[in-house]
């Protein structure tokens, strides 16, 4: 089951192990994707910090941490 936050992005739970994206309509209103930044392997954040960028030819938009984790 997916969770969704008010800033457009999902968690996912399977096995202990939790997966982040954007929400559908997100996706839609960035467009064409031309660059994906996410955080290294182990990196430790809190709820609510920025994980990650999303960029494309219409805009760049920060990805937050739903939950905090490694």
């Amino acid at each position: 089951m997916k969770y969704y936050v008010e800033t457009h992005e999902w968690i996912e739970l399977v096995d202990g192990i939790a997966t982040v994206g954007i929400s559908k309509y997100a996706a839609e209103e960035l467009g064409d994707l031309t660059y994906v930044e996410m955080p290294a392997l182990g990196e430790t954040f809190a709820a609510g910090d920025v994980i990650g960028t999303v960029e494309s030819v219409k805009a760049a938009s920060d990805i937050f941490a739903p939950i905090g984790g490694t």
